[in-house]
């Protein structure tokens, strides 16, 4: 199984609108959708930063290679460069 927790360092004030644009344009559920997607869900935390955490998990290596091959995870990509400062990423690979 492959887990990421992706953390997005919106831009100030961009939060919201990142994650309307996200629904609206159905790229969370598409991804839901996906074979091999086991979870792809959106938090927002608690200490009153910009950050929108993304937990997701994957089958296997060749579900979660799919998925970046995928056009909605390309106009995810797009969408980072209006709303996003900075993606920090950790991808951990269990047994």
């Amino acid at each position: 199984m492959i887990v990421l927790n992706v953390t997005y360092k919106c831009k100030p004030g961009m939060r919201e609108a990142f994650l309307e644009k996200i629904a609206s344009e159905g790229i969370d559920k598409s991804s839901r959708n996906e074979a091999g997607n086991i979870k792809y869900d959106y938090y927002i935390p608690v200490d009153g930063s910009g950050d929108l955490l993304l937990v997701e998990k994957w089958k296997d290596a060749d579900a979660f290679a799919s998925h970046c091959r995928e056009p909605h995870f390309a106009r995810l990509g797009e969408l980072k460069s209006e709303y996003v400062a900075e993606t920090v990423l950790e991808k951990f690979e269990l047994l």
